[in-house]
């Protein structure tokens, strides 16, 4: 182990280069990584701490920045989740763990314990049935951005996709969709490990309208049709924009964003009997363990079955 005379704030690109060639960590996650670093080096900065080196990183600096997440740092005016939190320490720790792995002296990644209560705040939000078709309802079809916009609605809710892999869809993927109800693709989902997607009819008869207003050279699935980046790939803030809007305008909660309508797909799925273990590979979840955050659906469904199979009501008094 050796002591590095560079700062803390200087290593992180170099740790993100490490995420992605040797932990093959996937696009979404670097970025994650990168953006919940900002954090600390915006913090290291307010407190004058810019030129920290690994090895002087202590506890109590740790602990002073839990309070600042904590206390005073603010996201759009209000005080972060404690799971939100967790997020930025989860950061910082596996950039103490590529330092223990490049064999640079620093504290500990295991110093930073995270609140075993964390997860217990985070609850799953998803629209029923009712809710989703009038989101769905919510653009103006006759117009080439309102078919994009339902297309895109309708491909969330068909396929829990992730907004990252539904931007990353391209034209070519969909070149014989003319005469299928149903199509079957194969993606590099998170993880960088492929899985299998479904469109339902109503998905890919509102892709196929959406398609035919195109006259573009663009090979992206979904464009953007207005600014200066006319006809060039839609970003993942535009998707969650675009569910944003029509999220108003439908009158739905307003915690809708594309996550939303993933969640939403899973608890439909749940709700109609379909086991835990399918869900998982609809969704592309590695374990069942991420799989299991729904079991707000799967305990009242069997909660009803044994009232309806197991009441006792046929025993004689």
């Amino acid at each position: 182990m050796k002591k590095s005379n560079k700062s803390i704030i200087k290593y992180i690109p170099d740790f993100l280069d490490y995420c992605e060639i040797e932990k093959g960590l996937s696009s979404n996650t670097q970025e994650n990584y990168d953006r919940y670093l900002e954090r600390f080096t915006s913090w290291l900065k307010i407190t004058h701490k810019e030129d920290l080196l690994p090895h002087e990183l202590t506890s109590g600096d740790i602990w002073d920045y839990r309070l600042y997440l904590s206390r005073k740092y603010k996201h759009k005016g209000t005080n972060l989740k404690k799971i939100t939190q967790n997020y930025y320490l989860i950061a910082l720790r596996a950039l103490l763990g590529y330092f223990t792995d490049k064999d640079i002296v620093s504290l500990p990644a295991d110093k930073i314990k995270l609140p075993k209560d964390a997860r217990a705040e985070k609850t799953i939000k998803f629209l029923n049935l009712e809710q989703i078709e009038r989101l769905l309802l919510a653009p103006d079809t006759k117009t080439k951005t309102g078919l994009r916009d339902r297309a895109i609605l309708e491909t969330l809710f068909s396929t829990g996709l992730r907004v990252a892999e539904l931007v990353s869809l391209n034209r070519d993927q969909f070149a014989n969709i003319e005469n299928k109800q149903e199509l079957e693709l194969s993606i590099i989902g998170k993880g960088d490990w492929p899985r299998t997607v479904y469109f339902s009819e109503r998905a890919l008869s509102w892709l196929k309208k959406s398609l035919e207003t195109r006259k573009d050279n663009s090979k992206a699935l979904f464009i953007n049709y207005r600014g200066r980046n006319l006809f060039s790939r839609l970003t993942r803030r535009s998707v969650e924009r675009v569910v944003k809007q029509y999220a108003i305008k439908a009158g739905v909660p307003i915690f809708t964003t594309p996550h939303t309508l993933r969640h939403s797909m899973a608890t439909d799925l749940l709700t109609q009997g379909v086991d835990l273990r399918t869900v998982q590979e609809f969704l592309g979840h590695k374990s069942i363990l991420t799989t299991q955050i729904y079991t707000h659906v799967t305990s009242k469904r069997l909660r009803d079955i044994h009232r309806k199979f197991h009441s006792g009501k046929k025993l004689k008094e």
